[in-house]
């Protein structure tokens, strides 16, 4: 895996836990979660890019 693509990865990562963390602690943020979604989806995107 290049470096773009586990940087970006392990920020995916990081964001899920702080979701979670958030809205645990908080309630729930749709908004926090839209935007963690997108993240994931553009990662998805890079991998998938990386690999073809």
């Amino acid at each position: 895996m290049p470096g773009s693509a586990k940087t970006m990865a392990v920020c995916t990562v990081g964001g899920l836990v702080v979701a979670t963390a958030y809205t645990a602690a908080f309630g729930v943020n749709g908004w926090l979660w839209i935007f963690w979604a997108v993240l994931a989806l553009m990662t998805v995107g890079v991998l998938a890019a990386r690999k073809a």
